[in-house]
This record gives structure tokens, sequence and C-alpha cells, in this order.
């Protein structure tokens, strides 16, 4: 969700920048703007003086000039803070069986994921994130493989061994993934 909502606010963000920034752009180079545009050539200015002087005297203008300010501010803090933040599962609900739900911890899974994943033949090192609901996790894998292991056979066992014990053991009916691999950086055998 975080993604469509970024997406969203930057689109309308950026547009209105675009259309507002061409309109400043068109009235500064003496380009034809429309009738209801208030600025119409390159002297004219952005608030006269009877207009930067009206509310001058109201005792509410500059209070609610900060407040309205003050809160776009923390809005953009907000905003930024999201960015960094995972949006990590803190725990998997699991049938036991008698009718009752179980609580799985979410680092637990990722521990026990990681280490399945890691001791996997040609596999460096593994990292696991779990996301989604509780009732639907979803992970992502990220595996960091060795020069001489083979992508598809890593990504067969994952999923036959790892992904399969974690579903089976949390008595889960899917556990969607997302893989991702890379190679370990390595020099080049010298052959002679």
């Amino acid at each position: 969700m975080l993604r469509r909502v970024n997406r969203i606010v930057l689109a309308l963000v950026g547009l209105l920048l675009v259309v507002g920034g061409g309109a400043v752009l068109a009235a500064g180079l003496g380009l034809s703007v429309p009738s209801w545009w208030p600025w119409s050539g390159p002297d004219d200015v952005l608030l006269t003086r009877s207009q930067r002087q009206h509310w001058r005297a109201e005792s509410w203008w500059w209070p609610t000039v900060i407040a309205v300010l003050g809160l776009v501010v923390l809005l953009a803090l907000w905003w930024l803070i999201a960015q960094f933040r995972r949006a990590r599962l803190a725990e998997v609900l699991v049938d036991s069986g008698d009718g009752e739900e179980a609580v799985l911890r979410g680092r637990a899974l990722e521990a026990v994921l990681e280490a399945d994943a890691a001791a996997q033949e040609g596999v460096a090192r593994a990292r696991v994130s779990l996301t989604g609901r509780r009732t639907a996790p979803r992970t992502r894998v990220a595996l960091l493989l060795e020069p001489y292991a083979a992508p598809a056979d890593a990504l067969t066992t994952l999923a036959a061994e790892a992904l399969g014990n974690a579903r089976t053991s949390a008595g889960l009916p899917a556990l969607p993934t997302e893989a991702r691999l890379r190679a370990v950086k390595h020099r080049a055998r010298r052959v002679n």
C-alpha cells in the first residue's frame, strides 16, 4: 500500500509542479497564458503590496500560517520516515487444530527460513523478511549464491525444502515468495 500512496502523491505533486512551473515560465517569457492566470507578464509579482499587508493586522493570521506550515512539515517528515520503515510482519496466526489459534513470532519464522535457506548447497548467505497480513503472510528471500551454484537448483530447493517446511509447520495453505538471487563476487580463475 505504501508504494501506491507514494506513487499517487509523487504523481500529483509532480503534475502540480510541472503545470505551475510551465505556466510561470510561459508568463515570464511573455507567451500567451489563459485569461484567468494571475500573472500575464515578466514584470508581474506573486502578491501585490496590498495583498501582502491585507491580513497583517488580524490576530489569527500569523498563528494560522505557522500552524499550517508546521502541519505540512510534520506530514513531510512522517512521509520521509515511512520510506525507511519496513513493513515486517510481527506475528503469524497458526491454526492449532483445536479451534483456537496460536501466534508464531515473525522474527522466529524468518530466522528458521534463513537458516534453512543458508544450509542449502551453493548458498553463501540468505536474508528473509515476512510481509503481508497475519493470516496471509508473504516472504521476501534474498539469496547470495556461490560461484558454482545453479540458480534454478537453488530456487527449486528453496521452494521444496525451506518454504515447504515453513508452510507445513505453520499450517499455511500458501506462502507466496519473492526471491532475489545474487552471486558472490569472486576473481576469475586463471587457466593455463
